[in-house]
Protein backbone atom coordinates (compact mmCIF):
# COMPACT_ATOMS: atom_id res chain seq x y z
CA UNK A 1 0.00 0.00 0.00
CA UNK A 2 1.25 3.51 -0.72
CA UNK A 3 0.44 7.38 0.42
CA UNK A 4 -1.18 7.75 -2.86
CA UNK A 5 -3.84 5.23 -2.39
CA UNK A 6 -4.54 6.68 0.78
CA UNK A 7 -4.67 10.14 -0.99
CA UNK A 8 -7.58 8.65 -3.51
CA UNK A 9 -9.84 6.97 -1.15
CA UNK A 10 -10.27 10.39 1.09
CA UNK A 11 -10.56 12.26 -1.92
CA UNK A 12 -13.09 9.94 -3.19
CA UNK A 13 -15.25 10.72 0.24
CA UNK A 14 -14.72 14.50 -0.14
CA UNK A 15 -16.31 14.29 -3.67
CA UNK A 16 -19.14 12.05 -2.70
CA UNK A 17 -17.72 9.01 -4.02
CA UNK A 18 -17.83 10.88 -7.34
CA UNK A 19 -14.43 9.40 -9.04
CA UNK A 20 -14.71 11.40 -11.89
CA UNK A 21 -14.36 14.58 -9.64
CA UNK A 22 -11.71 13.07 -7.84
CA UNK A 23 -9.70 12.19 -10.35
CA UNK A 24 -9.84 15.78 -11.71
CA UNK A 25 -8.96 17.52 -7.76
CA UNK A 26 -5.38 14.98 -7.82
CA UNK A 27 -5.19 15.80 -11.23
CA UNK A 28 -5.04 11.87 -12.43
CA UNK A 29 -7.06 9.89 -14.67
CA UNK A 30 -10.22 8.22 -13.05
CA UNK A 31 -9.50 4.67 -14.18
CA UNK A 32 -6.27 5.18 -12.43
CA UNK A 33 -8.04 5.97 -9.03
CA UNK A 34 -10.72 3.33 -9.39
CA UNK A 35 -7.27 0.99 -9.60
CA UNK A 36 -5.59 1.83 -6.49
CA UNK A 37 -8.70 1.64 -4.54
CA UNK A 38 -9.40 -1.38 -5.81
CA UNK A 39 -6.14 -2.58 -5.31
CA UNK A 40 -5.92 -1.39 -1.85
CA UNK A 41 -8.85 -3.55 -1.06
CA UNK A 42 -7.42 -6.16 -2.30
CA UNK A 43 -4.21 -5.78 0.19
CA UNK A 44 -6.19 -5.41 2.99
CA UNK A 45 -8.98 -8.10 2.15
CA UNK A 46 -11.93 -5.87 2.71
CA UNK A 47 -14.35 -2.86 0.52
CA UNK A 48 -13.87 0.30 1.75
CA UNK A 49 -16.48 1.15 -0.32
CA UNK A 50 -20.09 -1.12 -1.54
CA UNK A 51 -20.68 -0.64 -5.01
CA UNK A 52 -22.90 -0.65 -7.51
CA UNK A 53 -21.70 -2.08 -10.90
CA UNK A 54 -18.57 0.45 -11.17
CA UNK A 55 -20.22 3.38 -9.28
CA UNK A 56 -18.95 4.00 -5.43
CA UNK A 57 -22.42 3.67 -3.65
CA UNK A 58 -21.64 4.66 0.25
CA UNK A 59 -18.64 3.71 2.40
CA UNK A 60 -18.45 0.17 4.12
CA UNK A 61 -18.05 -0.04 8.12
CA UNK A 62 -14.93 -1.41 7.52
CA UNK A 63 -14.49 1.58 5.35
CA UNK A 64 -15.55 3.52 8.26
CA UNK A 65 -12.52 2.09 10.08
CA UNK A 66 -9.43 2.12 7.28
CA UNK A 67 -10.54 5.75 6.51
CA UNK A 68 -9.83 6.85 10.07
CA UNK A 69 -6.54 5.03 9.86
CA UNK A 70 -5.82 6.87 6.88
CA UNK A 71 -6.67 10.16 8.23
CA UNK A 72 -4.38 9.21 10.83
CA UNK A 73 -1.74 8.65 8.76
CA UNK A 74 -2.40 11.16 6.24
CA UNK A 75 -2.22 14.04 9.15
CA UNK A 76 0.98 12.32 10.82
CA UNK A 77 2.71 12.61 6.88
CA UNK A 78 1.65 16.12 7.16
CA UNK A 79 3.03 16.84 10.41
CA UNK A 80 6.06 15.32 9.50
CA UNK A 81 6.78 17.76 6.74
CA UNK A 82 5.98 20.93 8.68
CA UNK A 83 8.30 19.16 11.23
CA UNK A 84 11.00 19.63 8.85
CA UNK A 85 9.74 23.18 7.59
CA UNK A 86 9.93 24.17 11.11
CA UNK A 87 13.75 22.96 12.06
CA UNK A 88 15.10 23.82 8.72
CA UNK A 89 13.60 27.16 8.11
CA UNK A 90 12.59 28.04 11.88
CA UNK A 91 11.61 32.57 11.08
CA UNK A 92 10.19 31.32 7.74
CA UNK A 93 6.90 29.82 5.31
CA UNK A 94 3.49 30.76 5.14
CA UNK A 95 0.83 31.09 7.88
CA UNK A 96 -2.68 30.51 6.45
CA UNK A 97 -5.86 32.08 8.48
CA UNK A 98 -9.13 31.05 7.66
CA UNK A 99 -11.64 33.65 9.32
CA UNK A 100 -14.80 35.91 8.25
CA UNK A 101 -14.92 39.18 7.31
CA UNK A 102 -15.87 40.89 10.42
CA UNK A 103 -12.40 39.04 12.40
CA UNK A 104 -10.32 40.18 9.30
CA UNK A 105 -11.42 43.47 8.70
CA UNK A 106 -11.61 44.86 12.76
CA UNK A 107 -9.64 42.08 14.87
CA UNK A 108 -6.75 40.66 13.01
CA UNK A 109 -5.02 43.43 10.59
CA UNK A 110 -3.39 44.22 14.56
CA UNK A 111 -1.90 41.08 15.11
CA UNK A 112 -0.89 40.22 11.93
CA UNK A 113 1.03 43.44 11.40
CA UNK A 114 2.58 42.56 15.02
CA UNK A 115 3.91 38.91 13.48
CA UNK A 116 5.40 40.48 10.62
CA UNK A 117 7.45 42.56 12.69
CA UNK A 118 8.27 39.61 14.79
CA UNK A 119 8.68 37.39 11.61
CA UNK A 120 9.44 39.46 9.18
CA UNK A 121 10.17 36.55 6.80
CA UNK A 122 6.42 34.74 7.22
CA UNK A 123 4.13 35.35 4.56
CA UNK A 124 0.13 35.65 5.42
CA UNK A 125 -2.15 33.69 3.69
CA UNK A 126 -5.16 35.41 4.44
CA UNK A 127 -9.02 33.29 3.71
CA UNK A 128 -12.15 35.10 4.18
CA UNK A 129 -15.25 32.48 4.25
CA UNK A 130 -18.42 31.74 5.91
CA UNK A 131 -17.94 30.23 9.10
CA UNK A 132 -18.71 26.29 7.44
CA UNK A 133 -15.85 27.36 5.55
CA UNK A 134 -13.28 28.86 7.79
CA UNK A 135 -13.97 24.81 10.14
CA UNK A 136 -13.69 23.10 6.52
CA UNK A 137 -10.19 24.97 5.44
CA UNK A 138 -8.88 23.92 8.84
CA UNK A 139 -10.22 20.18 8.81
CA UNK A 140 -8.76 20.06 5.30
CA UNK A 141 -5.27 21.24 6.01
CA UNK A 142 -5.77 24.41 3.59
CA UNK A 143 -5.77 26.90 6.50
CA UNK A 144 -3.45 26.36 9.51
CA UNK A 145 -5.81 28.40 11.93
CA UNK A 146 -9.69 29.59 11.91
CA UNK A 147 -11.05 32.27 13.71
CA UNK A 148 -14.85 32.89 14.04
CA UNK A 149 -17.93 33.67 16.26
CA UNK A 150 -20.38 30.64 15.18
CA UNK A 151 -20.31 26.95 14.46
CA UNK A 152 -16.40 26.14 14.94
CA UNK A 153 -17.42 24.18 17.93
CA UNK A 154 -19.25 21.96 15.88
CA UNK A 155 -16.54 19.91 14.08
CA UNK A 156 -14.91 16.78 16.06
CA UNK A 157 -11.82 17.25 13.88
CA UNK A 158 -11.50 20.73 15.60
CA UNK A 159 -9.67 21.78 18.92
CA UNK A 160 -11.38 25.13 19.59
CA UNK A 161 -10.09 27.74 21.87
CA UNK A 162 -11.92 31.24 23.17
CA UNK A 163 -10.15 34.39 22.14
CA UNK A 164 -12.34 36.70 23.31
CA UNK A 165 -15.48 38.14 24.29
CA UNK A 166 -17.74 40.72 22.58
CA UNK A 167 -21.01 42.22 22.11
CA UNK A 168 -23.55 43.48 19.31
CA UNK A 169 -24.56 47.13 19.20
CA UNK A 170 -27.60 48.97 17.81
CA UNK A 171 -26.53 51.43 15.15
CA UNK A 172 -28.55 53.70 14.19
CA UNK A 173 -29.24 57.73 11.85
CA UNK A 174 -28.13 60.24 14.39
CA UNK A 175 -31.89 61.62 13.75
CA UNK A 176 -34.02 57.98 14.59
CA UNK A 177 -36.13 58.48 17.64
CA UNK A 178 -34.12 55.90 19.35
CA UNK A 179 -31.13 57.60 19.14
CA UNK A 180 -31.64 60.21 22.18
CA UNK A 181 -32.50 56.37 24.31
CA UNK A 182 -30.35 55.36 26.51
CA UNK A 183 -31.38 52.26 27.38
CA UNK A 184 -32.97 50.34 24.25
CA UNK A 185 -35.46 47.36 25.16
CA UNK A 186 -36.30 44.39 22.60
CA UNK A 187 -39.83 45.77 22.26
CA UNK A 188 -38.45 49.12 20.97
CA UNK A 189 -36.61 47.17 18.18
CA UNK A 190 -38.98 44.64 17.19
CA UNK A 191 -41.48 46.66 15.18
CA UNK A 192 -38.22 48.70 13.12
CA UNK A 193 -36.64 47.58 9.71
CA UNK A 194 -33.97 45.74 10.63
CA UNK A 195 -30.21 45.06 9.07
CA UNK A 196 -28.13 42.88 10.51
CA UNK A 197 -26.15 39.75 9.49
CA UNK A 198 -26.80 36.18 7.54
CA UNK A 199 -28.05 33.56 9.91
CA UNK A 200 -24.37 31.88 9.49
CA UNK A 201 -22.53 34.86 10.43
CA UNK A 202 -21.18 36.91 13.33
CA UNK A 203 -23.45 36.21 16.38
CA UNK A 204 -26.38 35.84 14.62
CA UNK A 205 -28.56 33.04 16.51
CA UNK A 206 -27.94 35.17 19.56
CA UNK A 207 -29.99 37.76 17.95
CA UNK A 208 -33.03 35.60 16.45
CA UNK A 209 -32.76 33.50 19.96
CA UNK A 210 -33.49 36.75 21.99
CA UNK A 211 -36.49 37.25 19.74
CA UNK A 212 -37.45 33.90 19.78
CA UNK A 213 -37.18 33.55 23.53
CA UNK A 214 -39.66 36.55 23.82
CA UNK A 215 -41.87 35.23 21.20
CA UNK A 216 -41.15 38.66 19.10
CA UNK A 217 -40.77 38.49 14.68
CA UNK A 218 -38.59 40.71 13.89
CA UNK A 219 -38.33 42.80 10.83
CA UNK A 220 -35.30 42.01 9.04
CA UNK A 221 -35.06 43.96 5.90
CA UNK A 222 -31.82 43.20 4.97
CA UNK A 223 -28.95 40.20 5.64
CA UNK A 224 -25.61 40.97 4.87
CA UNK A 225 -21.85 39.36 5.67
CA UNK A 226 -19.82 42.60 5.86
CA UNK A 227 -20.13 44.97 8.90
CA UNK A 228 -19.31 47.96 6.72
CA UNK A 229 -22.52 46.80 4.05
CA UNK A 230 -25.11 47.27 7.11
CA UNK A 231 -23.60 50.25 8.01
CA UNK A 232 -23.90 51.86 4.56
CA UNK A 233 -27.79 50.91 4.42
CA UNK A 234 -28.53 52.22 7.16
CA UNK A 235 -26.98 55.27 6.13
CA UNK A 236 -29.07 55.05 3.09
CA UNK A 237 -32.19 55.21 5.36
CA UNK A 238 -33.29 51.14 4.87
CA UNK A 239 -33.34 50.44 8.64
CA UNK A 240 -31.39 50.25 12.03
CA UNK A 241 -28.10 48.06 12.10
CA UNK A 242 -26.85 45.36 14.43
CA UNK A 243 -23.74 44.69 14.20
CA UNK A 244 -20.57 43.58 16.00
CA UNK A 245 -19.04 45.92 18.99
CA UNK A 246 -15.47 45.91 16.82
CA UNK A 247 -16.68 46.81 13.82
CA UNK A 248 -17.63 50.49 15.55
CA UNK A 249 -14.66 51.21 17.30
CA UNK A 250 -12.74 53.29 14.53
CA UNK A 251 -16.48 54.40 13.34
CA UNK A 252 -16.30 58.04 14.31
CA UNK A 253 -18.71 59.34 11.86
CA UNK A 254 -21.17 61.39 13.67
CA UNK A 255 -24.46 60.46 10.96
CA UNK A 256 -24.44 57.44 12.80
CA UNK A 257 -25.14 57.02 17.06
CA UNK A 258 -24.33 53.75 18.61
CA UNK A 259 -26.28 51.96 21.81
CA UNK A 260 -25.04 49.26 23.78
CA UNK A 261 -27.38 46.22 23.15
CA UNK A 262 -25.33 43.64 25.05
CA UNK A 263 -28.22 43.11 27.79
CA UNK A 264 -30.53 41.92 24.84
CA UNK A 265 -28.48 39.55 23.21
CA UNK A 266 -26.17 38.53 25.79
CA UNK A 267 -22.04 37.67 25.17
CA UNK A 268 -21.03 36.37 22.13
CA UNK A 269 -17.51 34.20 22.09
CA UNK A 270 -14.98 34.67 19.09
CA UNK A 271 -12.87 31.08 19.18
CA UNK A 272 -9.98 29.69 17.34
CA UNK A 273 -9.41 26.45 15.94
CA UNK A 274 -6.89 24.10 15.33
CA UNK A 275 -7.59 20.81 13.76
CA UNK A 276 -6.86 17.89 15.94
CA UNK A 277 -3.16 16.51 16.49
CA UNK A 278 -1.51 19.21 13.65
CA UNK A 279 1.66 19.89 14.50
CA UNK A 280 1.65 23.69 15.00
CA UNK A 281 5.14 25.87 13.99
CA UNK A 282 6.60 28.33 16.73
CA UNK A 283 4.66 31.44 14.83
CA UNK A 284 1.58 29.93 14.87
CA UNK A 285 1.78 29.83 18.43
CA UNK A 286 3.02 33.12 18.67
CA UNK A 287 0.01 34.46 16.52
CA UNK A 288 -2.55 32.62 18.82
CA UNK A 289 -0.95 34.84 21.52
CA UNK A 290 -0.84 37.81 19.87
CA UNK A 291 -4.33 37.05 19.93
CA UNK A 292 -5.23 36.77 23.00
CA UNK A 293 -3.60 36.64 26.22
CA UNK A 294 -5.51 33.68 26.92
CA UNK A 295 -4.29 31.81 24.21
CA UNK A 296 -0.99 30.34 25.98
CA UNK A 297 1.54 27.61 23.86
CA UNK A 298 0.79 25.38 26.93
CA UNK A 299 -2.88 25.63 26.88
CA UNK A 300 -3.03 25.05 23.46
CA UNK A 301 -0.53 21.66 23.84
CA UNK A 302 -3.30 20.84 26.30
CA UNK A 303 -5.98 21.45 24.10
CA UNK A 304 -4.84 19.44 21.12
CA UNK A 305 -3.99 16.68 22.77
CA UNK A 306 -7.17 16.38 24.66
CA UNK A 307 -5.88 17.45 28.26
CA UNK A 308 -7.96 20.14 28.46
CA UNK A 309 -11.76 20.19 27.80
CA UNK A 310 -11.58 22.92 25.02
CA UNK A 311 -15.48 23.34 24.94
CA UNK A 312 -15.57 24.61 28.62
CA UNK A 313 -12.48 27.22 28.69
Amino acid sequence: MNLHQFRFVQEAVRRNLNLTEAAKALHTSQPGVSKAIIELEDELGVDIFARHGKRLKRVTEPGQHVLKSIELIMREVGNLKRIGEQYSQQDSGTLSIATTHTQARYVLPMPVARLRDIYPKVHISLHQATPHEVARMVIDEVAEIGMATESLADYPELVTLPCYEWQHVLVLPASHPLAQRERIGLDDIAHEALITYHPSFTGRGKIDQAFATRRLQPRIVLEAIDSDVIKTYVRLGLGIGIVAEMAMREDTNPDLVVRPVGHLFGQSVARVAFKRGAYLRNFVYRFAELLSDRLGRDLIDRAMTGHVNDYEL
